[in-house]
C-alpha cells in the first residue's frame, strides 16, 4: 500500500513523503533506493519519522479558556511549537541561561510574591530583559494580575499576557496535555481504524482486500468507526498512539459497488468515535499456501510506527472467512493477554503438563 502524509498549512513544514512497502520491505520513492533497517525479530517498520506541527496562539487560548489582558496584540500570528510549559522562577532573579524561551510561560503565586518585593528601579529592567526572549505569551494563573510595568513592557514588545482562575498546577497539567496532542508527530496510514470491545483496531492491508466491508460488519456489530480508508497517527507518547480520522473523510466509508456511505447518518451516533488510541493491527493478506501462519499465537508480532511498537495479527483471506468474527475474537484475545491470561500458554503448559506425566508414569512402570 502507499501511506501519504497529509498535506499541512503554509505555516507548517512543508515537507513530505511518500513511502511503499512491498514484501516488508520499505523503499523511499524520493531517493528511489532500498532502506536497510537493524533487524529486529518480528518487528516490521512502516514510518519511524512524523511532521512536527505547530499551533496558533489563538486556539490555545480558546482551548484553554483565558483571558487576555492585551487584546489589541493579534494571537494568530503567534506560533506554540513545544508541548511544555515553563514556570518563571530563576528569570526573576536575572538568571537566563537555558532560559526555554519558546515555552509558554507561566506565573503562579511564589513568582507573583517575587515579583511584588523586587525594587521598582530594577523591575522595569527586568521585564525588558524576559520579554526581549520574544515569548509565546506570559499567562498568570489563580486570577492574578501583572504590576503595571510588566503590562506596559509587554505591550511595547508585542507579547500578549492571559489570567486564568484555574491554579498553576492544573492549567501547566491541561496546557502539557493537550499540546501534547497538538503537536504530536504524525503521519497518514492507508487502513481502517475501529472501536472493538474498547480495543482500538487498525485494519491493513492492499487496497480491495476487503477492509472496508469487515469494518461495515463490525459496525453492524455494535462496534464503532473511527476512520475509513485514510487513518492519521500521532505519537502522543513512547507507549501511546492516537488515531483519527482527516475531517474530510470522517465517518465516511467507501464500499465498492455502492459508493460512499455516511455511517453516522445510517447507524446512528453510536457507531462512530472522533479518536481511538491504536491498541493493535490486523493485517489482511491473501491466502498463501506456502506461507507459514502462526497457528498457536505464542510468539508477539508487532509492526513500528513512529517508534513505537504495536502487536500485530497477520490474517490470511479465504471465501467464506467471517473476518468481523475474527477480528472480534483477535480483540477479545488481546484483551485477555493484557489481563494476564494467555489461552496459548495456558495450551502449552497443558501439553508440557501432560507429557512430564506421562513420563513420570512410564518410569514408575
Amino acid at each position: 500500500f502507499v501511506a501519504d502524509f497529509p498535506p499541512v498549512a503554509p505555516e507548517f513544514h512543508q515537507r513530505t513523503h511518500r513511502v511503499r512497502l512491498k514484501n516488508l520491505g520499505t523503499t523511499d520513492k524520493k531517493s528511489s533506493h532500498k532502506i536497510k533497517h537493524k533487524k529486529i525479530p518480528r518487528v516490521h517498520r512502516i514510518i519511524t519519522e512524523g511532521i512536527m506541527y505547530k499551533v496558533k496562539l489563538t486556539e490555545f487560548v480558546k482551548k484553554m479558556n483565558l483571558k487576555s489582558l492585551l487584546p489589541d496584540i493579534d494571537t494568530d500570528s503567534i506560533m506554540i511549537e513545544q508541548s511544555g510549559v515553563n514556570r518563571l522562577a530563576l528569570q526573576l532573579a536575572g538568571f537566563f541561561e537555558h532560559f526555554d524561551s519558546e515555552r509558554i510561560q507561566v506565573i503562579g503565586n511564589v513568582e507573583a510574591a517575587y515579583i511584588k518585593q523586587i525594587p521598582e528601579e530594577s523591575i522595569t529592567q527586568l521585564c525588558e530583559k524576559i520579554f526581549s526572549f520574544n515569548i509565546p505569551c506570559l499567562v498568570f494563573c489563580r486570577g492574578l494580575e501583572p504590576i503595571p510595568q510588566m503590562l506596559d513592557t509587554a505591550e511595547k514588545n508585542s507579547v500578549p499576557i492571559f489570567t486564568t482562575e484555574m491554579t498553576t498546577s492544573d492549567f501547566i497539567a491541561n496546557s502539557v496535555r493537550w499540546l501534547s496532542e497538538e503537536l504530536a508527530p504524525r503521519i497518514s496510514i492507508h487502513g481502517v481504524l475501529v472501536d472493538v470491545y474498547g480495543e482500538g483496531v487498525l485494519i491493513m492491508g492492499e487496497s480491495g482486500i476487503g477492509k472496508s466491508e469487515a469494518a461495515l460488519e463490525l459496525i453492524h456489530r455494535g462496534h464503532r468507526l473511527v476512520s475509513d480508508d485514510v487513518v492519521e497517527i500521532r505519537k502522543i507518547s513512547d507507549d501511546t498512539l492516537l488515531g483519527t480520522s482527516p475531517d474530510i473523510t470522517r465517518h465516511f466509508i467507501e464500499l465498492r459497488g455502492i459508493g460512499i456511505v455516511d455511517v453516522k447518518t445510517l447507524f446512528g451516533v453510536e457507531s462512530v468515535m472522533y479518536n481511538q488510541t491504536i491498541d493493535m493491527v490486523i493485517r489482511l493478506e491473501d491466502w498463501n499456501r506456502e506461507a507459514n501462519y502462526d497457528r498457536l499465537g505464542l510468539d508477539e508480532e508487532y509492526i513500528e510506527f513512529l517508534g513505537n511498537k504495536v502487536v500485530c495479527y497477520s490474517i490470511p483471506i479465504r471465501p467464506g472467512r467471517n473476518l468481523a468474527v475474527i477480528v472480534e475474537s483477535a480483540a477479545i484475545n488481546y484483551r485477555a493477554k493484557k489481563m494476564g491470561y494467555n489461552a496459548a500458554q495456558e495450551l502449552y503448559n497443558r501439553v508440557t503438563g501432560s507429557l512430564s506425566n506421562n513420563t513420570e508414569t512410564e518410569k514408575d512402570e
